[in-house]
């Protein structure tokens, strides 16, 4: 199985190539040049590779949540190439990439959304595959969802920007934080071989991102 993983939902520009299990990652702080940063990476990957589209069985993309500028361009990249080739795409969801990266088993994934919210999912690992026990929502730091027991790993910058409420929210339950985790091409490539494998592939004009929310600034009178 090869594939190829795109990421720019956040302020990275990420790819990496999976080539029969081993991985190739190339990424760099992007900020907001993604669209000029991207293809030349990808250019480059594939050079260094010696791999060219036509070698791929499919193509992901970091779905969101995330910035919506960044999961369009992810997203229109991928069905570009997946048009060319023929190929399916997988868009994996970045909450539950921030997951693969984790070495637990219990995770609560949580991104800063701005206006005094985050993105959120709870995961548990079973076998190889991540379970949602909370699927990925736009909420109020102090009122995440629930989630039963201890032992959980809190990731992503929702836990450096609300640090109190949410170690408040899941006082007793978090065993660990990684507050500086992102999201990376490199677990998006990991989680989307098991989706070609199974044949959840979408075609190119099928794939979206996923925003959670429907705006992207307060009103004057809401801030």
């Amino acid at each position: 199985m090869n594939s190829l993983a795109l990421d720019t939902s956040g302020d990275y520009c990420s790819l990496a190539l999976w080539l029969d299990g081993e991985v190739t990652l190339r990424e760099v702080l992007a900020e907001q040049n993604h669209s000029q940063m991207l293809l030349p990476l990808l250019d480059g990957l594939f050079a260094e590779s010696g791999v060219s589209l036509s070698k791929l069985d499919g193509i992901a993309f970091g779905a969101g949540p995330g910035s919506f500028t960044g999961l369009r361009i992810a997203c229109g990249i991928a069905q570009g190439l997946a048009f060319a080739a023929d190929l399916p795409v997988a868009g994996i969801c970045t909450l539950e990439a921030l997951a693969e990266a984790m070495p637990g088993k219990q995770v609560i994934a949580s991104l800063d959304a701005r206006m005094g919210e985050i993105y959120h999912a709870a995961y548990e690992k079973h076998g190889d595959r991540w379970r949602q026990v909370s699927e990925p929502a736009l909420c109020l730091p102090q009122q995440a969802p629930q989630v039963a027991g201890g032992g959980w790993i809190g990731c992503g910058n929702g836990f450096a920007v609300y640090a109190g409420e949410l170690r408040q929210r899941y006082q007793g339950q978090l065993c660990h934080v990684v507050a500086d985790a992102v999201p990376h091409a490199r677990e998006m490539a990991r989680l989307a071989v098991a989706v070609l494998e199974r044949g959840e592939g979408c075609k190119a004009e099928a794939a979206a991102p996923l925003y959670l929310r429907n705006k992207v600034a307060l009103k004057t009178f809401e801030r």
